[in-house]
């Protein structure tokens, strides 16, 4: 039990399933606000499902919860508890709150089974929720509902509501879907006489077009995230404006300014649309924050087995800056590398005369002289200062002369061989001296 006057949250996920961004959400605003007011956050496995319920997803849902930093200061599991459970039917059993049934059996209906259901009052309940305010049910139409398939195993309502009081837990933060579930566990709250906790109820999380998140509408399992490259900083930072905003203009948060700024009062009522490219583009935004060793690391993790493409991006800070920029995720990235998007980093390009000639360009017809003063102008650059300021020095003054597409379209042409490519003074600085004059001659020679 917690000092009276803590705050303690929890998080209750099933382990009959991958870790998902609904229950990370849920994990994160628990956390955020039980470390805002200096409280305890409890990881409690509801694991009473034998059928259903697998060590293995348990396993990943902790693994989950520790990559994205948010660690508990309990950890329970409801299969440990069953004799609590136990104890607080008999409780209600022998004072008349609770009676066992005889009934015919949902699955096979020539069987009889003895289930327990809750003596119900048929009140109206009333209870405050810190996001959506006063919400009112009338509980005449839950009858008298089960709380136990027996006297020995209990359902979802009755543990939860043991649990929480036996862990004092003081603030349930959960999703809206949850909100139905609220009157049952407030009726089974007073028959055992225990103190109603503080509730607050986040919005869902919805697909683009307002559907419930679901696989077919996108990922919804933080391993898929996780494996695609995204930054656990990244993903804790979106799951938090998920349904929830400082009332500021700063988005890009770290965990720590986020247990700061926190507040429940700036919930919103409203579906949380969730978009991948803002969390795209958040990733981005961490990934800055990493020290460079480690944003090289990463990028060179994720060019894999590509000689070329590591040595690219070693001679070349341009280089590594520009997929680091343009790509959100290692993923992203190898599905480019796999497309043939930086193939004119591996081998020299099929160039052709007209796509070498800039379509708005009023000479075409001078694009072998053109191509003729830049391998000048970069031949005489010293090949240990070959760099993207020296490239674009030697050649400037004549492509501002001259007319900057006229020169510059065939010159990047020549070097990646590709309509759209990074410029070509970063193409290069990332070929190098020799690659890049080796390829303007060949592309010149097309003309002779």
């Amino acid at each position: 039990m917690a000092e009276k006057g803590t705050v303690v949250t929890r998080i209750a996920p099933s382990p009959t399933g991958l870790f998902h961004i609904g229950t990370a959400r849920s994990a994160l605003f628990n956390y955020l606000y039980a470390r805002q007011q200096g409280g305890s956050f409890v990881v409690r496995i509801e694991d009473t499902d034998k059928v259903r319920s697998k060590k293995e997803y348990e396993q990943n849902i902790l693994e989950g919860l520790e990559w994205l930093g948010l660690s508990h200061d309990t950890l329970v599991r409801q299969s440990e508890r069953t004799e609590l459970y136990t104890e607080k039917l008999e409780q209600l059993i022998s004072e008349d709150k609770a009676y066992v049934s005889k009934e015919p059996a949902k699955d096979d209906p020539s069987r009889e089974v003895e289930v327990v259901r809750l003596r119900n009052p048929g009140t109206s309940i009333t209870f405050s929720d810190l996001v959506r305010g006063e919400i009112t049910f009338d509980t005449t139409e839950l009858g008298d509902f089960v709380i136990a398939r027996s006297r020995t195993e209990p359902l979802y309502h009755l543990a939860v509501v043991v649990d929480d009081a036996d862990m004092g837990i003081t603030h349930v933060i959960r999703g809206e879907d949850h909100i139905s579930n609220t009157p049952r566990q407030i009726l089974i709250q007073e028959a055992l006489g225990i103190e109603r906790p503080t509730y607050a109820h986040m919005p869902l999380i919805l697909a683009s077009d307002r559907s419930k998140m679901s696989k077919r509408k996108g990922a919804v399992s933080m391993n898929e995230y996780r494996e695609q490259g995204f930054l656990a900083s990244a993903m804790v930072n979106y799951l938090a404006l998920l349904g929830w905003n400082p009332g500021t203009e700063k988005e890009v948060y770290i965990l720590e300014e986020l247990i700061a700024d926190f507040s429940i009062d700036n919930i919103q009522k409203g579906g949380a649309i969730f978009d991948i490219e803002k969390l795209k583009w958040l990733n981005r935004e961490h990934r800055k924050l990493l020290p460079r060793n480690e944003q090289m690391s990463d990028l060179k993790e994720a060019l894999g087995e590509h000689p070329a493409l590591q040595d690219t991006v070693s001679r070349s800070e341009r280089a590594a800056d520009d997929m680091l920029e343009r790509f959100s995720t290692a993923h992203e990235l190898q599905q480019a590398i796999g497309a043939g998007e930086f193939d004119f980093y591996m081998e020299a390009p099929e160039v052709t005369k007209d796509g070498l000639c800039w379509k708005k360009d009023p000479k075409p017809e001078d694009v072998p002289e053109r191509l003729t003063r830049v391998i000048e102008y970069l031949e005489a650059v010293d090949a240990t200062t070959f760099k993207y300021e020296d490239v674009k020095t030697a050649v400037w003054d004549y492509a501002e002369d001259e007319g900057k597409g006229g020169v510059l379209w065939p010159m990047r042409f020549a070097l990646s061989g590709k309509d759209r490519s990074p410029d070509p003074f970063l193409l290069a600085e990332a070929l190098g001296k020799d690659e890049s004059l080796a390829r303007l001659k060949s592309a010149r020679e097309l003309f002779v």
